[in-house]
């Protein structure tokens, strides 16, 4: 047994793949050795897929790490961290495993290396159980840039399932520290508009049909505004296999934005796939939080490494974010408290996450 090695139960709470990216990242960026037993064991194929071992991988690679148990399957990982290191960095998932959560483990990791860095990462940009690349793009970037960095995310290929097959090339430079966040103020949605898209022997008309079913259904809830989903066939040069979804993204007066997405599959008629992203949409607006349930358990990470107290409104705690903050007080010094909302409507159930975060300093920026 090492005596220093933090030891991780990869299989409590949301039992998946979440709590290997949160705690390596974590122990790339704090250099703490690390053991994770019982990975994934609450997922019906426990231990290591392509997605999550891709992304291991990387972690190593930045780091100049070592990493023990690295193979398909394992349900156990040893893994000793180095010094987080710019520069450029590929993962590739071989699969449509997904390229959002490949980006979810290196993100917090490169912010805080010597060097601006570029993550090449492969694989599916639209897939399940996963954030699509677009809500990526529309939601998760311009919330997750209020802790003061930015980043550059360029789609180059969007890839489906099975074969996967996409890439996208992210581009961000270090900073010193983050700063914390406060998104408790709603305000009133001032519009909807999102993405309807095809792919591959797919024909547009199933975008049109989307798109057409997802207005209708918000129309029945939100009747004054304008609702923009725009169909879309992507260029056969930049898709690689067949795919179809939608994303519909609610802004309001104060910067927030809330999703609902779907993806197609053969056999799931048009119009439910609309309808569903649709509901999803009007769900996360009905709790009145700033955030949606996707984007909740993702700010968990930067609210431990901001200096500062960060507080975000959001609707009923996914077991997500539970299994993050866990994970993340486990490991760093950041200190959450979840409380109910006592404000405005009694019936929405909406609560208050705030962290004092650890305060992270960028040691590798000389500056």
């Amino acid at each position: 047994m090492d005596g220093d090695r933090v030891e991780i139960d990869g299989g409590i709470m949301e039992g998946g793949g979440q709590i290997l990216r949160v705690s390596t990242a974590l122990s790339c960026l704090l250099g703490l050795p690390l053991r994770v037993r019982r990975i994934r064991a609450g997922r019906s194929q426990p231990g290591l897929r392509p997605q999550h071992l891709s992304g291991l991988e990387m972690i190593r690679d930045l780091c100049d790490g070592k990493l023990n148990g690295g193979e398909i399957g394992s349900t156990e990982i040893t893994f000793t961290p180095g010094k987080i290191k710019g520069g450029t960095h590929i993962a590739d998932t071989k699969t449509a495993g997904s390229v959002c959560l490949l980006m979810q483990v290196a993100m917090p990791c490169v912010l805080f290396a010597a060097s601006p860095s570029e993550l090449h990462l492969k694989g599916g940009t639209n897939a399940e159980m996963a954030p699509q690349i677009d809500y990526t793009v529309m939601v998760f970037k311009p919330i997750i840039e209020k802790f003061n960095f930015t980043f550059n995310c360029d789609i180059k290929r969007r890839g489906y399932y099975p074969q996967g097959g996409g890439e996208v090339v992210v581009q961000m430079s270090p900073v010193k520290e983050l700063s914390p966040i406060n998104l408790t103020e709603r305000g009133t949605v001032t519009k909807i508009y999102g993405r309807a898209f095809v792919a591959g022997a797919l024909p547009i008309k199933l975008a049109k049909d989307m798109s057409a079913a997802a207005v209708r259904c918000i129309r029945r809830e939100i009747r004054d505004l304008y609702i923009n989903i725009q169909p879309v066939r992507e260029p056969d040069d930049q898709a690689v296999g067949t795919g179809s979804g939608i994303i519909i993204v609610a802004e309001t007066s104060t910067g927030c934005l809330l999703a609902g997405s779907s993806l197609g599959k053969r056999g799931k008629n048009a119009d439910k796939v609309g309808i569903e992203a649709a509901e999803m949409l009007l769900q996360n607006l009905k709790h009145g939080g700033t955030v949606d349930d996707s984007l909740q358990d993702q700010l968990i990470i930067f609210m431990a490494l901001a200096k500062g107290v960060s507080r975000v409104k959001s609707g009923p705690i996914t077991l997500h974010t539970q299994t993050a903050i866990h994970f993340a007080e486990q490991l760093t010094k950041a200190k959450f408290t979840v409380t109910k909302s006592e404000e405005e409507d009694p019936g929405n159930d909406t609560y208050i996450i705030e962290c004092q975060g650890m305060g992270m300093i960028n040691s590798n920026l000389k500056c």
